[in-house]
């Protein structure tokens, strides 16, 4: 199940980052990110409302019931080894986080799911490898821009870097060239606005301009 889930997020790049999006309203952003041709969607715990964790694992567990065929579903924003375990019991399939916790991946690890933590530093990048993450999400790297993916993908070529914080799909494919094998995305394909007024369709047209510059890379 670990390696499908690996397989599955280097064979379609985008993680969609879905952050603070009411339930009547998550299932049909799902949908519209299915029909763009994403395949990969992250739903974040609140680190300031511990009180709502529940909710988002039965949010993660509705999610994995209704489009199990379609979106592998994990959990971001995790801090601690209790969310990897509910997250586990929801169904999620990885976990990550915007940090790097010894705890929290290999409690990741043990329960079987991949571990995805967040990481800036190549000391911070290589421990995080070294206690058992299997990609590592290079955070915030929008600021850095694709030349500090590169520099640190050379001499840390063992390591699966995933490029999170101001990716667009205008910089994916540079993203992707310097060395990344691929993204999360937030705030510029989960656009709160288009959603509040029911604009899915062009939340469908935004995730398959992402489907498509993930495929210019090569």
């Amino acid at each position: 199940m670990k390696e499908q889930t690996i397989e599955h997020v280097l064979a379609h790049k985008i993680i969609t980052i879905v952050r603070g999006v009411d339930r009547e309203n998550i299932f049909k952003t799902a949908e519209a990110f299915i029909l763009g041709g994403i395949a990969c969607m992250e739903i974040t715990y609140d680190a300031a409302r511990p009180e709502t964790h529940a909710e988002t694992a039965e949010t993660i567990r509705q999610l994995n019931e209704r489009f199990l065929k379609d979106l592998m579903i994990g959990a971001g924003t995790v801090l601690t080894p209790e969310q990897v375990v509910m997250t586990k019991e929801a169904g999620g399939r990885y976990i990550i986080s915007p940090n790097v916790n010894k705890d929290v991946i290999q409690k990741t690890a043990q329960c079987g799911l991949v571990s995805m933590p967040g990481a800036f530093t190549p000391t911070e990048c290589e421990e995080a490898h070294r206690w058992g993450a299997d990609f590592v999400k290079l955070f915030p790297v929008g600021g850095m821009g694709p030349g500090y993916v590169k520099d640190l993908a050379a001499p840390l070529s063992h390591i699966r870097f995933l490029a999170v914080g101001g990716v667009t799909a205008e910089n994916l494919p540079a993203f992707l060239k310097a060395g990344a094998i691929g993204a999360g995305v937030g705030s510029d394909l989960v656009n709160k606005e288009l959603i509040l007024s029911g604009a899915f369709s062009k939340i469908t047209q935004r995730a398959k301009q992402y489907v498509q510059a993930a495929s210019q890379e090569c």
